[in-house]
């Protein structure tokens, strides 16, 4: 991995989670944008799947990638609105060892300018587990769009670098 200021810039090894109960891989438009997104900036994803908006397997999946030393960040999109069935922010605000507050408050700001006062409804969080960054957007197209060109690809190297520049090094 590349350091964020150097001109060099290698792949990361991301994952892609859909939370959703209904999508399939047919109709996973917001999943597919993500990655086209990812592999066209020259990043690999390595892991790509559904799971269901359920605590158990949204805490699952992201124990699975942050514990995977081929993973560098895990994007998930869906299960962020305001249902009792939405559980993804949830089950992130039980998990992230460090939160990146800027990230959500950055997204709805850009919201904000697209759809006014209905961004106070966006859900979105970013934060560190296990020397992993990971990413929760919510589910439409306009939305990883947004996230992923204004913010997360801008960014993605930067934070990835920041959160593992210190793995692997001997205290002196």
């Amino acid at each position: 991995m590349a350091r964020h200021d150097d001109t060099q810039i290698l792949a990361l090894n991301c994952m892609v989670l859909s939370i959703s109960n209904t999508r399939t891989e047919k109709t996973d438009q917001a999943g597919n944008c993500i990655s086209r997104i990812l592999e066209e900036s020259g990043h690999q994803v390595k892991f790509k799947q559904i799971i269901k908006d359920k605590k158990e397997d949204i805490r699952k999946m992201i124990d699975a990638g942050a514990e995977n030393p081929e993973v560098d960040a895990i994007i998930m999109n869906g299960g962020t609105g305001l249902s009792t069935n939405d559980v993804t922010i949830e089950t992130l605000d039980d998990m992230l060892e460090k939160e990146i507050h800027g990230f959500g408050e950055l997204f709805r700001m850009l919201c904000y300018q697209e759809i006014a006062s209905a961004a106070i409804l966006v859900r979105a969080k970013a934060g560190v587990r296990r020397h992993t960054a990971i990413f929760s957007i919510p589910g439409t197209e306009n939305a990883v769009d947004l996230a992923m060109n204004k913010i997360i690809m801008p960014e993605l190297e930067h934070i990835c670098y920041e959160i593992k520049k210190d793995m692997n090094v001997e205290k002196i």
